[in-house]
């Protein structure tokens, strides 16, 4: 009996993610950007992003548990991950990963060069391996307690490609940071919005602005956390995802100083 009066109490992670702590640490975070950028990462800025990327992970493993769950399993593997990217297209991030991964093999289709032959998935992937896919195994850790705060479990092909995607995602999300701070576009690229064909653009509304601190144009060296928003607004591309990303992060830094 005390077995099952505790049981519903396992889902609370879920319903609380964005108050509690992101499972990637500021330092990781903080990692990830340098890999990609001199600049300097404000300690709400790292915040921003690793909570940003719980939201994303999060909804990713949701639908995957959803995929287990309608085959009568509790431990998730691969083809949850690609059935649920099937079922909702928001979470279809950290694409670059596909190409490194066993699971995506084969189902990217076939890339022809302009003579028409085949390029082979290894020609693909380009001369270099990325930072975000050499340095996917620091994500294991944050993957692993994510998993657990949700209630379910992974086979570790399953864990790898979570850990993967989390890599190139949040490399991605500190390029975006980076151009945003260098183009002064926090303005520019806060308000990106997916429109229906044949229908009006929807107004803007004074909130879909984030705030850029005076510093920015003194400095323009520093990623603060309005820039990893606005670089949210451009890696997720519309939808609830998005809002929910962006909702959580805000809440995450609310007791962060901006800067």
């Amino acid at each position: 009996m005390t077995a099952q009066s505790v049981r519903p109490e396992r889902s609370a992670p879920e319903t609380a993610s964005a108050t509690g702590a992101p499972p990637f640490k500021s330092p990781l975070v903080k990692a990830v950007f340098r890999d990609v950028t001199p600049m300097h990462v404000s300690r709400s800025a790292a915040w921003a992003a690793a909570s940003v990327t719980r939201t994303v992970l999060t909804e990713i493993i949701d639908g995957a548990r959803g995929a287990a769950t309608a085959q009568a399993r509790k431990k998730l593997i691969p083809q949850d991950l690609v059935r649920a990217i099937d079922r909702n297209v928001e979470i279809e991030v950290g694409s670059k990963w596909y190409l490194y991964s066993p699971t995506f093999h084969g189902l990217n289709g076939v890339l022809r060069d302009a003579e028409g032959a085949i390029v082979p998935v290894r020609e693909r992937r380009g001369p270099r391996r990325p930072s975000a896919v050499a340095g996917a195994h620091r994500f294991e850790a944050g993957v692993r307690k994510l998993l657990r705060s949700q209630g379910v479990t992974a086979v570790p092909a399953m864990v790898r490609d979570l850990d993967g995607i989390a890599s190139v995602f949040l490399t991605d999300l500190a390029r975006d940071a980076a151009m945003v701070v260098r183009e002064d576009g926090a303005r520019r690229f806060g308000t990106v919005a997916l429109v229906t064909s044949g229908e009006p653009a929807p107004p803007l509304s004074r909130k879909d602005f984030p705030r850029v601190p005076p510093a920015r144009a003194r400095d323009g060296r520093t990623i603060g956390r309005d820039d990893v928003l606005a670089a949210t607004r451009i890696q997720l591309f519309g939808g609830s995802l998005r809002q929910r990303a962006l909702t959580e992060a805000h809440e995450a830094t609310r007791t962060t100083p901006a800067g």
